[in-house]
This record gives C-alpha cells, structure tokens and sequence, in this order.
C-alpha cells in the first residue's frame, strides 16, 4: 500500500468510518515537520511527517495535546492517531480552519492560558519524556524545583552543548550558573500544567476568533516559565499578559527568573541551529550571574 492508503486506514480503524483521502495537499509544517491536509471531501486531517526514527517525538506530541485538552480551558488539535507508513512517522489532527483574533481574542488567550496552568500535580515533570523543537526533553519526575531545572533542563541543555563542542566559555559560567542560581528561583511554585514552548507561531484563532495552542512540549512546572517564553519573541501583545496577570498575578522577581527560563530556549536553539545564538546564551549566563 502507498503511504497514504496506510494512513487512511490507521484513520478508519480509528474512528470506525471509513476514509477514502482525496490528493494531499502539503501546507506549512514549521522547520522540523512536514505539513498535509488530507480530506475525504467532507472531513478533514492535519496530519504530520517526519523520519520513521522520530515516532517516539509523535506520540508525545499526541499524549501532550490530550493532556491540555483534559484541562477543559483552551481549544487544542484533537489527536486522532500515529504510527508508520512507508518509512516516515505520521500524526494525525484535528485540522483546525484558522482566522483572526478579534477585539479579544489576546485577552481571551491570557484568561485561558491561565485557567489552564491551575492544572496540576503533586510533582515537577511528566509521566513521560518529549521533544522541544526535534530535542530530547527528559521529564524526570521530582518535587522540587529548582533540582528539575537544573538537571532536567538546563543542566541537560548545557551538556548536550558540550558534546555539539560548545565549551570553553559558556560550560565554564554555565557551571557557575548551575552552581548559583537557586538564588534567582526565590519562590515556590506549584506544579502547573506547561505547554512548554509557548512562542508565538504556537498560538493562533479558529474561526470564531477563540485561541488554539498546539505543537506542544508538556510538562509540569512553574507557570512562569510558559509565559516568560511569550515574552522571549514577542507576538503577544499587552491584552494578553493584562489578562493574564488579572487571572492570575506574578509573584516579585519574575523579571529575573523569566530569563533564567528563556535561557533553556536559547540554549535549544544554539543545539538545534548552530553558533549563532552562541553569543545569546554567553550574555543571558553573564547578566543573571550579576544578580546573584
């Protein structure tokens, strides 16, 4: 069978109908998936292609959106199944018709965004690991904090920047940092539901104006986190962190610990991309080991 008529099975065992696609039609998928919408004529599939060794990254991906979803506050693609075809891995969606904001939809985004981060669970992480962006994400449970951040995160991010031969400098004040920084995490959070790379071309409108996250790297963790990385490319606008903090207010210090969380990103990007964002991490490690 082609790989088409492979997933179109997958899709008819899986909703009990059957499911005869017209030719798919690729869309934008973002840098590191392929994008398809594939349609019968009357329902229709957002469905994502990546490399047969990536599947573990998809079923993830397919367990995080239910996970928000559970939550019963922001509209999410509903997953509808994985698998292989052909020699590629494959996620099928809910294909969403996107539109507009509107007059509200920032502060709509803000209110749920927050409602959804009232989610939680006795421990930081998850019940299973993820990707951020095509990258490993370990998820070891803990219950305390700032012993996740520093090794499931940054610590993690550090290291596998040293095995992509960035040393030198940044493993030297990224050892200080990892070292210091329970200084700058001077709060208890609780464990809040996290989209976990919640950049702006993750958040967009159906069309009726209400937002749709997707593409998610979930976790559970300090709230803040999720909306220090809003602020890391910007896109959001002033409604939405009114509403935000209307719903619910930040404690003192977070301008000091949203870099420390923007700091995972950065470093991210630097493994997934290259030496460009190089000179990024070594400042953001610079300016927040001045503040302790």
């Amino acid at each position: 069978m082609t790989q088409w008529q492979i997933i179109a099975e997958h899709v008819t065992q899986t909703t009990g109908m059957p499911f005869y696609p017209l030719e798919p039609r690729h869309i934008g998928g973002g840098c590191i998936n392929t994008g398809v919408r594939l349609t019968d004529g009357e329902r229709v599939y957002f469905v994502k292609l990546n490399g047969a060794a990536l599947l573990d990254m998809f079923e993830a991906e397919s367990d995080g959106l239910k996970e928000m979803a559970d939550a019963s506050v922001i509209r999410v693609p509903s997953p509808l199944c994985c698998g292989l075809s052909n020699g590629q891995s494959y996620l099928v969606m809910e294909f969403i018709e996107m539109g507009h904001a509107g007059r509200s939809g920032g502060e709509s985004a803000g209110r749920q965004l927050a409602a959804m981060h009232r989610a939680a669970q006795p421990l930081f992480g998850w019940r299973r690991d993820n990707t951020i962006g095509s990258t490993h994400q370990p998820n070891q449970q803990r219950d305390n904090w700032i012993d996740f951040w520093r090794e499931q995160r940054l610590g993690f991010q550090l290291q596998l920047a040293a095995r992509n031969g960035y040393r030198g400098g940044l493993q030297r004040q990224g050892e200080r940092l990892l070292e210091r920084f329970h200084v700058l995490i001077d709060h208890q959070p609780q464990p809040s539901l996290l989209h976990g790379d919640l950049w702006g071309g993750n958040l967009a409108y159906d069309r009726e104006g209400n937002p749709v996250i997707f593409d998610p790297a979930v976790y559970y963790g300090d709230r803040e986190a999720d909306l220090a990385m809003t602020e890391l490319f910007g896109g959001f606008g002033n409604h939405f962190y009114d509403a935000y903090r209307e719903s619910r207010p930040l404690s003192p210090g977070y301008s000091t610990r949203k870099n420390l969380y923007n700091l995972y990103h950065i470093l991210n990007h630097l493994n997934l991309f290259g030496g460009g964002y190089l000179g990024q991490a070594t400042s953001m490690i610079d300016r927040l080991l001045a503040e302790v």
